[in-house]
């Protein structure tokens, strides 16, 4: 596992269960091709297949894209491509007057947040929300279909693994 922030969940639960963690936060790094040299070479040495981008916040710069092409996907809280390119799509999706959002997972390329889509799932936006509420059933629905996204891409990479 990688974090760029080494304070979150996710970091905590990898050194509880002794998983590899690299803890890359930005300031360790004079430049993000740095950093990503450091994450695609951490990654490479653990013989990693898939990454899966959830609550990253930074944008994988070329070294890395290349490393993993095709083989690294994010989930966004939004259907893209509406409210792209930030952290604060539900925010946008709330304050926009639409009537739904959702989440997405799709493979990351160069462009921010337009690479294929794999799985998307709309969530209302209901009268009487605020963002707390619809960030959490907007996080809901990420929770139920990264697990799948997940699944879609191991076999997809196991069935180009079979024809090599």
């Amino acid at each position: 596992m990688a974090t760029n922030r080494p304070s979150c969940g996710g970091a905590a639960l990898a050194r509880e269960k002794g998983i590899p963690l690299a803890e890359l936060s930005q300031r360790s790094f004079d430049s993000v091709d740095e950093r990503d040299v450091a994450m695609r070479d951490f990654f490479l040495q653990h013989h990693v297949e898939l990454v899966v981008d959830a609550g990253y916040d930074r944008i994988h710069a070329k070294p890395f894209l290349d490393a993993f092409a095709g083989r690294i996907i994010n989930v966004h809280p939004s259907l893209l491509p509406e409210f792209a390119g930030g952290m604060d799509a539900i925010e946008q999706a709330f304050s926009s007057g639409a009537s739904r959002t959702g989440a997405t997972v799709h493979i990351v390329t160069a462009e921010l947040d337009a690479g294929p889509i794999l799985l998307q799932e709309a969530v209302q936006i209901l009268e009487g929300d605020t963002v707390e509420t619809l960030r959490q059933r907007v996080h809901e629905a990420e929770y139920r279909i990264l697990p799948q996204a997940i699944r879609l891409m191991e076999a997809r990479l196991a069935d180009s693994t079979s024809v090599r």
